[in-house]
């Protein structure tokens, strides 16, 4: 399912953020996400095709599910750095875990640092990261 852009002119207001603030968004990864994934990045490396039943994610669809909360801040992130832990495998359930670690004033909005931990469905770590980057006015 494609989502529906907003209309022309429209902002929404992100959300006040506070140091320590944790935001989570969990998602199933399936056969079909990572095969459209595959394709969109023309990554097509046979470590993603199926194994024992099952396709491995690519690490940056699996880092995507922490964009989806930047994108709910308007955030634009500047820098990132991701430490790939565990594979992602269709089937699995992850829960990212994005923690504000610093706000500040900047030029363009709020200067906005962000520590970022993503899991599967057994607690285990497969992903940590940190992103720095500006939520504009």
């Amino acid at each position: 399912m494609t989502p529906t852009p907003p209309p022309p002119g429209h902002r929404t207001t992100p959300p006040a953020l506070t140091v320590g603030q944790v935001m989570r968004e969990q998602r199933l990864i399936t056969t079909d996400d990572i095969t459209a994934f595959a394709n969109l990045a023309e990554d097509l490396g046979r470590h993603h095709l199926p194994d024992e039943g099952r396709a491995m994610a690519h690490g940056l669809l699996t880092a995507s599910l922490a964009t989806k909360i930047g994108g709910q801040l308007d955030f634009i992130a500047r820098r990132m750095v991701w430490e790939f832990l565990q594979p992602v495998w269709a089937g699995d359930t992850i829960t990212a875990e994005v923690t504000v670690r610093a706000l500040g004033e900047a030029k363009s909005g709020t200067r906005t640092e962000l520590d970022i931990e993503i899991h599967n469905q057994n607690g285990e770590t497969v992903l940590r990261g940190e992103c720095s980057g500006v939520i504009r006015r």
